[in-house]
């Protein structure tokens, strides 16, 4: 029997919402792998993103340091991520990206 997949109703629901290019940088504090936070961010939540710069060290399989995330994404998708980030005690801080466009 094939069900529907609940997520699919969701992703249709942000279709119509306003997109935002953010930089988006998050402080790793050992609490989380770097490669669990790059995996989570576009599995669980779906936000594409590019790694603008990344200063990761490792301690004892630990992640130290900051990363730089440039995602493009609308604002409910955005208030998820900051909720989980803040919930894993992830300090993060957001710029709104703006590219000036010459003609």
């Amino acid at each position: 029997m094939i069900t529907p997949n609940p997520n699919l109703q969701v992703l249709q629901n942000n279709l119509n919402l306003p997109k935002k290019e953010l930089i988006l940088e998050v402080e790793l504090n050992g609490k989380m792998k770097f490669e669990h936070l790059m995996n989570t961010i576009y599995n669980q939540f779906g936000i594409c993103h590019r790694v603008l710069s990344a200063n990761v060290e490792y301690v004892n399989g630990l992640s130290f340091g900051s990363v730089q995330l440039y995602i493009n994404v609308n604002s409910d998708d955005f208030e998820k991520l900051e909720f989980y980030l803040n919930k894993n005690k992830l300090l993060s801080t957001t710029v709104e990206y703006i590219c000036r466009k010459y003609s």
